[in-house]
């Protein structure tokens, strides 16, 4: 799968979306404009891997506020499916329905396994702008590590 996706480069604009955040709201790129983003893409709820790793990141949530930076994570699951997830694990940051088209964001970002039918496992950092400024993929079996994501929000905050 980690072979199949190609996460876009640093330097690229980070393609434009407005998914569902919960029934009846929506959470759109150009809203977070302002601020560096952190967009976590992830296979889907309930996966055990994305339970740690989307759990992991919450215990984070802190670090990256002061490092003004947002968080959300997308999945091709619906928004019913993502607050009964969010729940149950106590997060506190927005999971994005990627269901209409299925997997229409996550093609766009290059993180789509076609051969699979669902999201790969990957990180980008989108600067203030609407840059993408770091990007990264990762086997379906493997938690990222936050560190590397804090050091880039860490440059990034310190340049601008």
């Amino acid at each position: 799968m980690e072979d199949q996706i190609r996460p876009l480069p640093a330097g690229t604009p980070a393609p434009p979306f407005a998914l569902q955040r919960s029934p009846g709201t929506r959470l759109a790129l150009a809203g977070a404009a302002g601020q560096p983003l952190v967009l976590l893409f992830y296979p889907g709820d309930w996966e055990p891997v994305s339970q740690e790793q989307l759990s992991r990141y919450q215990r984070f949530l802190a670090e990256f506020e002061r490092l003004k930076a947002g968080l959300a994570a997308i999945a091709p699951d619906s928004a019913w499916c993502h607050l009964a997830f969010a729940r149950e694990q106590g997060l506190r940051f927005p999971l994005l329905a990627d269901v209409h088209p299925h997997g229409a964001v996550a093609r766009a970002y290059g993180v789509w396994s076609e051969a699979d039918g669902l999201t790969g496992r990957a990180l980008f950092v989108i600067d203030s702008r609407g840059v993408i400024r770091w990007s990264r993929g990762y086997p379906l079996n493997l938690v990222p590590s936050v560190d590397a994501l804090i050091s880039v929000l860490e440059r990034l905050h310190d340049a601008e």
